[in-house]
Parts: C-alpha cells; structure tokens; sequence
C-alpha cells in the first residue's frame, strides 16, 4: 500500500495541475466541513487508525503558569518520555514514515544521528479572528496569474481546502504569523569540522495582510515588509536588506534594497530571489529557502501528492530553551540531536519539479506541511540527476502568547558536502517578539539609508 494516504481530491488535483489553474473557490457545503470532520486549517479533526496521532482538540491555547511576555518560552510538554528513538540500526522499520531527505541523514550520519520521537501533541493553534479568515478565504479567494498570485483573501492561508500544489503552497506562504515581529538571531554555517563563526541578525516584519481588518485594497499588493541588519562579525557588520513582499508577484515583481557600509549608499538588489545564495550562507542557503520557502512559484510545476503521516520536529521547547549554548547545539555535520523533539503528524506533500525553460539549482522539490498550521516541516531538494542533495526542517514551538505555529530554528543539510546551516539560533539572546512599533514609513529606501549611517 503506498505511504501516501488517499485524500477526497487527489485526482482532481493531479489533473489540474496540468491542465489549469483552479479559479473557483470550494462550495459553501464543502467549507462546511472546517466546523465538522476538518479543523479550521483544514486538517483531519479525528485520530488516526491506532491512535498514535490524537485527535485536535484546539491545541495550547493559552501561556502555561509562570510565562511572562519576553521569555524564552516554557515547556507545557517537559513532562513527556521518549517513546523511541530512530537510529541508523533500527532505520528500516520507519521507512515508512521518514521522507528520502530524512532517510538520507541516516545514512550519511550513520554513527551520530538519531531521532527522538515523543507522543504527538496537536498543539496548533490560532486567535479565533485567524479561523474566522481562513472559513471566509475557503469561499472567495483564488489563484491570479497562473498561480503566481493570491485575490480575495486576508489575514490566513487562503486554501483551507486545497485543490492542487500550488494552493498549497500559498497557504504555507500567507499562514498568520502576526503582524510585527524582531528576531535578533544567530545563523551559524559550520565547516565539516565543526568550526563556525556566527552571524547575528536583527529582522523586523511588518505583515499587513496579517492586520484583522486588512483587504486586498488596504494592503495594496503588499503581504510583507522586511528588514534585515547584520550585527556581526565585524567583517559584515552593517550590512542592511530591505523587501517588499508582494502578493501577486507578476502584477508587481518583489522589490529589494541593500545598504553596503563600505559603499556608504543604497542600491537596487533584483537577485534578491529564487537560487541567489541567501545573506552570509556560504551559499549553503538559496534566498527562497528563508522560511522554508518563499516567493513566487513560478519556475515550478506544483503537484498535491496528498495526505502523508511522518516524523516531523515538533513542540521543540528544549530546542528553543535559554539553558542552552550555542555550542550545546552546533555541532559537525549537523545539529545536536538530543535537543531535538520529533512527533508523528500527519503532513500535505507537494512535489515541485523545475519547468522546462527556467532554472534554478534544485531540479525538484518536496515540501511536506504540517496540516494543522500550513508550516512546512520539512523539504528533499534534489540535483540536476534527480538524487537526493539537502534536506531542510523546521523546529517549531507554538508562540502561544500569540497563538500560533513558527519555528524557532530552520536546519539545512547538505548530503553531499557534509556542511549544514543553522539559521534562528537565540538562545543566548532575546526572544522573538510580535508587538514591535514600526510603519511602512520605517521600509523606504531613506529609512534604509538612515539605519545604515547610524
């Protein structure tokens, strides 16, 4: 029996990849079904077969006693066991439930690395004006621009219901992650020996399409605005990214600025997209691996694979706790597995390949989405000779004070060079937070210049 498990419209889905791009929003029955068997991300309400993932039951919904705002956030799971560990002896009997990339680490890593997998807690959750858009976006939004842009939608992920890949990914894209946020956080590229100079960050996000009362009109085309200082080491220190985010990238392509201090001016950065390597990555990041994945869509063909159960990382508070170091954490070839929490969760698995006529170094992609927030957990990204080259994952916690699903650290391996990149390292340092007090006014490129004089 395959390892993907049948959904309502694969078929469908399959065939309109190819043909067309879905236009038609789902019927006011089937959006129906987000208060009955489906969530309101869209996700499988109910248990599975033996009941090794529960059912949700409308995850943490609020801070556990003795979080205080600002915090590195408290463990409402420390109490939980092990209930097994993966290794590369025992590899064989979770085939099953691994993805390629997964399965690859494994073999590359055969002696070191390991996965520890605890009972599966769904503690997805959003505010209840995020589920209020999601059943709205089920009825009106729909794709633009063969699929390179996103109408009629707000706040959430616009396809609780998705017909194709494509949907899919936009709904990954446009998930609620608030609407300010400031990390200051470390990204650490270590040889495959071990050594590592880290790069501290500050990022500050302005989201107006996760504003409650925002519409297509009041955004005008803007989902996201993004600035990125570089801290340190001093080699790179002043260093400053400024984006726009568009939501329908071929109306409006994205628009991005970087300030050099060593130039002292601001200039147009149009390769601030796709395969570019991402800010001081050692190329071990393309800029659209930021996030997981982001930006347009358009140099691949999208296919919905369906509904899969695999061991993702997941509620990764001892990952995310300030009783760490940095150096507890990095370490050769890949990060320290005992940190690392793994659930079994049930997933959307889309397939990109590259078209004919583009390119990009990865030839493919495979995404795999958590169903109950739309965070990709995991991604296989494959060579020009169609084998398996890195695969990334998401450590995710639930920021329960706001609530919702994000990670608090993105690993990126690479199977063939031993190398990896550690990207949202902060537990040395402050939390993220969501209530920051910035404007459009503080995205322009004069606002950029300022920062960079300072």
């Amino acid at each position: 029996m395959s390892a993907y498990a049948t959904c309502t419209r694969c078929v469908v889905a399959a065939f309109l990849v190819v043909v067309a791009v879905p236009t038609l929003a789902v019927s006011p029955e089937e959006a129906a079904r987000l208060d009955k068997d489906l969530t309101p991300t869209g996700a499988v309400r109910g248990a599975n077969a033996d009941g090794s993932i529960p059912a949700w039951e409308g995850g943490v919904k609020s801070p556990p006693a003795g979080y205080r705002p600002g915090m590195h956030h408290i463990d409402p799971f420390a109490s939980d066991a092990i209930r097994f560990t993966i290794t590369a002896q025992n590899v064989d009997q979770h085939r099953d439930k691994l993805s390629p990339g997964q399965q690859g680490m494994f073999a590359r890593y055969a002696d070191t690395w390991k996965m520890n997998v605890y009972p599966t807690r769904r503690s997805a959750s959003y505010p209840d004006f995020v589920y209020a858009a999601l059943k709205e976006n089920a009825l009106s939004a729909r794709l633009v621009e063969s699929g390179n842009g996103v109408e009629n939608s707000r706040v959430a992920s616009p396809f609780p219901i998705p017909q194709s890949g494509l949907e899919a990914i936009w709904n990954h894209l446009l998930r609620y992650r608030g609407q300010t946020i400031f990390r200051r956080i470390g990204q650490a590229t270590p040889t495959p020996g071990g050594s590592y100079t880290m790069v501290t960050l500050e990022e500050t996000v302005l989201v107006p399409y996760g504003n409650p009362q925002a519409s297509t009109e009041t955004i005008g085309n803007r989902l996201a605005y993004f600035l990125q200082i570089v801290r340190s080491p001093a080699r790179l220190a002043g260093n400053v990214l400024l984006v726009h985010e568009t939501l329908n990238q071929v109306a409006e392509q994205r628009q991005a600025w970087v300030y050099n201090p060593g130039q002292r001016r601001v200039r147009r950065a149009p390769n601030v997209a796709y395969d570019n390597p991402g800010t001081a990555s050692d190329a071990q990041r393309t800029n659209d691996q930021l996030d997981m994945y982001n930006g347009a869509p358009d140099r691949y063909d999208w296919e919905l694979v369906g509904r899969k159960e695999m061991y993702i990382p997941y509620n990764s508070y001892k990952l995310h706790s300030d009783a760490l170091k940095h150096d507890d954490i990095v370490r050769p070839g890949h990060v320290n597995p005992d940190h690392l929490r793994y659930e079994l969760h049930r997933v959307w698995v889309v397939d990109a390949k590259l078209k004919k006529g583009t390119s990009h170094i990865y030839a493919r992609r495979t995404f795999y989405l958590d169903e109950d927030s739309w965070q990709i957990m995991a991604v296989d990204l494959y060579d020009g000779r169609g084998q398996i080259w890195r695969v990334s994952e998401a450590h995710v916690i639930n920021y329960y004070e706001m609530p919702m699903i994000w990670d608090t650290l993105q690993t990126h391996y690479d199977l063939q060079n031993g190398r990896y990149q550690a990207y949202g390292l902060n537990n040395e340092d402050e939390v993220d937070s969501f209530d920051v007090d910035v404007t459009v006014a503080d995205y322009s490129p004069s606002a950029l210049r300022r920062i960079g004089l300072r």
